[in-house]
């Protein structure tokens, strides 16, 4: 029972992680696209332009910041299996907030990526 809580946390945070990364990859490119669309942009649009690079950058802290906590939450794991093959109650609770932000995170970048998309579609940038 241990042994399948303990595997199944750190199956968790690496697909946490993982999925983080990847939407780290999608917004830095995104970003690109914005500077390179940005010389041939309309000033009306400009506007629009600063406002997704304002907030593919600060997802982009988000995303780094939360990875962070979940490396300390895995580091935290795997001390607690060395020192006694189990995991504190404090353990468990991080997890579930860390699940709680990652949900919440992923929510946020969902709605940034299809407003993007919306934005891109409609001014063919």
């Amino acid at each position: 029972m241990v042994q399948t809580d303990l595997a199944q946390l750190t199956s968790e945070t690496a697909e946490w992680r993982q999925i983080l990364r990847n939407y780290r990859d999608e917004f830095q490119e995104c970003k690109k696209m914005l500077q390179e669309s940005a010389r041939l942009t309309a000033k009306d649009q400009l506007v629009e332009l600063e406002h997704f690079d304002n907030q593919f950058h600060i997802q982009l802290i988000n995303i780094h910041d939360l990875k962070q906590e979940i490396k300390q939450h895995e580091r935290r794991v795997s001390y607690e299996r060395a020192q006694n093959d189990n995991l504190s109650n404090d353990t468990y609770t991080e997890h579930e907030r860390l699940l709680d932000a990652f949900l919440v995170l992923e929510n946020t970048l969902q709605q940034l990526r299809g407003d993007f998309r919306d934005f891109v579609n409609a001014t063919n940038c």
